[in-house]
């Protein structure tokens, strides 16, 4: 008999076309409380370090050059105080195959699937992740989907995102446009399960195992460059999965009093599920859009469990402007000679910052950089913006900038400055609604000594929050 596939009755199978999609099965991780075992989780994808590794450069991914930004520093140094102005350092993720660090990703993702002998992979994403898909679908001889949230309710679709499906499609992937709206999630499930395709999720364990090569390398290359451990790595926060693996790399180089920074671009009061605010944000990801929800309730994805559990590794979140952002991709072009996507220059916007907290002997570094295209650089962008109302000037981004009505562009590279969000409040948020997802039980220690790890914390302050 045939399933039915209205709405209801598609997200009500949910769990159980994950389970058959990953070849995963979730329920042994869970203790039928709050707590699970990540760790085993993680473990469970089958493959050390050194694995992935060689999986990965088979298909033009990982090894990417550490490259200083000379004079983006000299720059920094003029604005800090006297003998301050770190190192910058980017880690060049544009020389993966696909063109971003998601290719890491894919790379684990894709041999997994035809390990198992999956025929095809499907991946729900408007960003640099399905074409990482989808290139090592190509690479690894797989069928691939891409279900993409595109356009807003009049057919309108951002410059960045068109881009992106142009990519998937010249891999020979097939890409399924919606317009934004609970029908992603329920299209994305209904075709995993009509086609028995592999989920190559980007919240896999698989996923976020493939990055922790990024923060091995990060590691093992500033050692050789430099002669030590960086003091700060600098990420742009999403879905939380390049805070994730970063982390988890470079503890497993050992670098264990590296400072992890997540920086996002300040989008607050701009709603990511509405229809008429879709086309009102001028960058499509390493938005608070994303990156807060994400960091608060990692698993509202589109797996049973999160592997991408950002607050577990985070030191610090800093916002940045969507003006700063822009200018600084202008500014590692012209300066450094290297023309990049906006998504990685969200961190490079927020290390210029940083930067001068920190010495000149400090060694910051970026852990991406992005391909960019024709529907990526920030004139498609701009001009997008102001079609759709946006207002394009030059100013002071901290005090005049305003989301959805304006973009300003920083008059002088000395206004340009990152803003700490309440981490505080972030780790107080995880754990009610943990706790609140899971009935409103009274926590275990176990469940205490899990919310702890969830949120870098301790069990007191766990207790403190819940008023135990």
């Amino acid at each position: 008999m045939a399933l039915a596939k209205d709405y209801d009755s598609v997200m009500g199978r949910s769990n159980e076309i994950q389970k058959k999609a990953l070849g995963l099965d979730y329920e042994k991780y869970e203790s039928g409380s709050i707590a699970f075992d990540y760790e085993a989780l993680m473990k469970d994808t089958g493959y050390t370090l050194d694995e992935i590794t060689k999986i990965q450069s088979r298909t033009a991914v990982g090894n990417t050059p550490l490259i200083e930004l000379r004079n983006i520093s000299k720059l920094a140094r003029k604005y800090a105080k006297p003998g301050y102005g770190a190192r910058i350092f980017a880690k060049d993720e544009a020389a993966n195959a696909s063109g971003s660090f998601k290719a890491r990703r894919a790379a684990c993702a894709v041999a997994h699937a035809k390990k198992l002998g999956y025929k095809g992979v499907i991946a729900a994403t408007s960003g640099n992740y399905g074409a990482a898909v989808a290139s090592q679908a190509a690479m690894q001889g797989l069928d691939c989907i891409i279900v993409q949230e595109c356009y807003d309710s009049n057919g309108v679709g951002q410059p960045e995102i068109v881009e992106k499906a142009r990519k998937c499609e010249a891999y020979g992937a097939e890409v399924i446009q919606l317009t934004v709206g609970p029908e992603l999630f329920y299209t994305f499930l209904s075709v995993l399960e009509d086609t028995g395709y592999f989920n190559a999720s980007l919240y896999s364990p698989f996923g976020i195992a493939g990055i922790e090569t990024l923060g091995y390398e990060i590691a093992m290359q500033c050692r050789e460059r430099v002669g030590k451990d960086p003091d700060m790595v600098v990420c742009t926060n999403a879905g939380g999965g390049m805070m994730t693996g970063t982390a988890r790399g470079l503890l497993k180089a050992g670098a264990v009093d590296t400072k992890m920074v997540a920086a996002s671009i300040d989008l607050t009061g701009l709603s990511m599920a509405s229809d008429k605010q879709f086309n009102l944000k001028s960058c499509t990801t390493g938005h608070t859009g994303f990156g807060v929800p994400y960091a608060t309730d990692p698993d509202h994805s589109d797996v049973p469990r999160s592997a991408a559990r950002p607050l577990r590794y985070m030191d610090r979140y800093v916002t940045v402007k969507q003006g700063e952002v822009m200018y600084m991709t202008e500014a590692l072009a012209q300066l450094e000679g290297i023309e990049r996507g906006p998504a990685g220059n969200t961190a490079l916007a927020a290390a210029f910052s940083l930067a001068q907290e920190l010495p000149e002997d400090a060694v910051l570094v970026i852990s991406e950089t992005e391909y960019t295209g024709a529907g990526k650089h920030i004139q498609p962008q701009l001009s997008f913006a102001r079609d759709n109302g946006i207002e394009i000037k030059f100013g002071n981004p901290t005090e005049e900038d305003k989301p959805g009505v304006n973009v300003v562009l920083p008059a002088d590279p000395g206004l340009i400055q990152c803003h700490d969000a309440d981490l505080h409040h972030f780790r107080q948020s995880l754990i009610r609604k943990a706790v609140k997802k899971a009935g409103g039980v009274t926590p275990t220690d176990a469940d205490l000594q899990f919310l702890a790890e969830e949120t870098k914390t301790d069990v007191a302050f766990v207790k403190e929050t819940l008023g135990l």
